[in-house]
């Protein structure tokens, strides 16, 4: 697990981060301090390493990138934290596409998909 705060190339990606799982990074994604935590075997784990290092829960929501997928089929938001009534999301899916659009930003910030 490690929180990435500076660009990283998607060849890193695959080679530090596709070790929990072969083909997919469970990541999750601070939408206020524009940083994202990668590679557990849960969402939970790396929700709860944002938060030791002080994030609000609130702010908190997990994706799944896939990097051998092309640049469209990269990101998919689905997490078992997103589950959050009180905020509005009732499923696993991020519903809201304003949040989505957020969540994609901070990912290509923070991924060069061409290298």
């Amino acid at each position: 697990m490690e929180i990435v705060r500076k660009k990283i190339g998607r060849s890193r990606l695959i080679q530090d981060y596709t070790r929990t799982f072969a083909t997919v990074v469970k990541a999750v994604v601070d939408v206020r301090r524009g940083l994202m935590a990668l590679d557990a075997e849960l969402h939970a784990d790396l929700e709860a390493l944002l938060i030791d290092d002080g994030s609000e829960p609130e702010d908190l929501w997990g994706i799944n990138l896939y990097p051998f997928q092309k640049r469209d089929n990269f990101i998919e938001y689905v997490a078992l934290i997103n589950i959050r009534p009180s905020l509005g999301n009732y499923s696993m899916e991020i519903d809201d596409e304003t949040l989505r659009k957020r969540i994609a930003e901070i990912v290509w910030d923070l991924i060069d998909y061409e290298t």
